[in-house]
């Protein structure tokens, strides 16, 4: 069997399985946990190494099972492992069985059984296979997976581009399913046959964080299977936005998650909900703000080591929104950090609607009282570009121009060159910079077919309502 029918193949069961109230995600988080049960077996028989579940909650105590006993057994082997320790905590952690149904359940337990063995499958391959069911679950609106998936062309262009090195950390404090770091580790992997650089690239290289519970499980499962983490997991769950770590990281690779404002929900005892407005006053923060993409590009600031280099996905406000911690947190970017090149993206190539989104490639040098940032090259791969995610997606080969340019520094018609003082005298430093002729405004037969233009404008009206949105929770405060 094909990955590609291996995928169908466990995918079609979650359509079965939606049908009958059981989401994507409960069902890929499920399909995490019992397949980290399952290779775990195999690496005793198959590997003869040690298990790392204890025998009273392993494989085989499931798969002998069936009906209402599977079901008692499968809730309890998560209860008791959820109070593990290293990657079986991670993976675990307040885990609950959404399989509640016990033919349901027993078919699931069986469809893994029956595929393996799994851990005789290629990393490479396995790991695909997973990515497979993540970006299958993000692509389902009703999921709302979206918004932690970045598309790998993206991913693999700025990783291109930013050339992490063997022996250098690697960070992404918003890290999702982990698209970043398993991107990263597949350029790093064949630098160096060194058995002890090896080893430190999978045990020690990569740093993830994420908010979400549920996201931080899928992405310790995401990384090893593709190898990375062994027993313990490289992702955990965390605010990190509330503290400077103390750690410093040679790269920084991240695609903050969406959305202006920073807040959480607040119960009280009668049940009733209120909306806390979180600011994050850190003493590293030079700017106070409830921009969530400020606040993570203060961050991102923060926990770049010195010769450090970032590549970042921001949205468009973050290049033009006014007032003291716009404007002061993008001088800031400019002085003090080396804010080399602005890679443009084209809409309609993000699951979640409406996003104008822009990658920032910069360096942080020794702290000096001169200007950081010499020139600024933007690339700007949106006039003109039609992008959606069925009839024309993005793929690899789109962003290659883009790649090129920014290795051999020779302006083209969509790559130019911005100097420092050229910037400094924008109104409100304001780096929202086009320069080429949208040619639908001139020509009735550049238009894009039907289908684009209509996933084009529900775009813009996405993006408009979000800056409505956006003024509302500002007069609310």
């Amino acid at each position: 069997m094909t990955q590609e029918q291996l995928v169908a193949k466990v995918w079609n069961y979650a359509h079965v399985l939606r049908d009958q109230g059981i989401s994507y995600g409960d069902y890929i988080e499920q399909i995490t946990y019992l397949l980290f049960l399952k290779m775990d077996q195999e690496r005793v028989e198959l590997l003869n190494e040690p298990s790392a579940v204890p025998p009273q909650w392993n494989w085989t105590q499931l798969a002998n099972k069936s009906g209402e006993e599977l079901e008692v057994q499968y809730r309890e082997t998560l209860i008791a492992l959820a109070s593990s320790d290293g990657l079986i905590k991670t993976i675990f952690s307040k885990s609950q069985n959404k399989l509640s149904d016990p033919a349901k359940l027993t078919r699931v337990v069986s469809l893994i059984d029956k595929e393996g063995p799994w851990i005789g499958i290629g990393v490479d391959v396995k790991g695909e296979i997973y990515e497979g069911l993540l970006e299958k679950n993000a692509s389902e609106v009703k999921s709302g997976a979206g918004q932690y998936f970045t598309p790998r062309p993206v991913i693999e262009a700025i990783v291109d581009c930013v050339d992490p090195k063997m022996g250098e950390t690697v960070c992404d404090p918003a890290c999702g399913t982990g698209g970043f770091l398993l991107t990263a580790y597949d350029h790093l992997k064949g630098q160096s046959q060194d058995r002890d650089k090896l080893k430190k690239l999978k045990e020690a290289t990569f740093t993830g964080v994420d908010i979400v519970d549920e996201v931080v499980r899928l992405a310790a499962m995401n990384l090893y299977l593709h190898g990375v983490g062994n027993d313990s997991s490289p992702v955990h769950q965390g605010d990190a936005l509330a503290s400077d770590p103390g750690a410093r990281f040679d790269v920084v690779l991240t695609n903050p998650p969406f959305g202006k404002k920073s807040s959480y929900k607040v119960v009280g005892e009668d049940g009733s909900v209120t909306t806390e407005r979180e600011n994050y006053e850190r003493e590293d923060f030079k700017f106070t703000t409830s921009n969530k993409q400020f606040n993570f590009l203060q961050h991102i600031m923060t926990i770049l080591d010195t010769n450090g280099r970032a590549g970042v996905v921001l949205p468009d406000n973050v290049l033009f929104e006014a007032g003291r911690a716009g404007e002061g947190i993008r001088k800031r970017l400019l002085e003090g950090f080396n804010f080399h090149t602005l890679l443009r993206l084209p809409t309609g190539i993000w699951y979640s609607p409406g996003v104008k989104a822009n990658v920032l490639f910069f360096d942080k040098k020794a702290a000096s009282k001169e200007v950081q940032t010499k020139e600024l090259w933007v690339y700007d791969y949106r006039t003109n570009i039609h992008k959606t995610l069925k009839t024309k997606k993005l793929v690899k080969g789109d962003l290659q121009d883009f790649i090129d340019c920014y290795k051999t520094r020779k302006e083209t018609e969509r790559f130019k060159r911005f100097t420092y003082e050229e910037l400094s005298q924008r109104d409100k430093l304001n780096l929202d910079i086009f320069w080429l002729k949208d040619d639908s405004l001139e020509d009735i037969d550049s238009l894009p077919s039907p289908d684009i233009l209509a996933a084009e404008i529900v775009e813009n009206l996405e993006a408009a309502l979000e800056q409505f949105r956006g003024v509302a929770e500002e007069l609310e405060g």
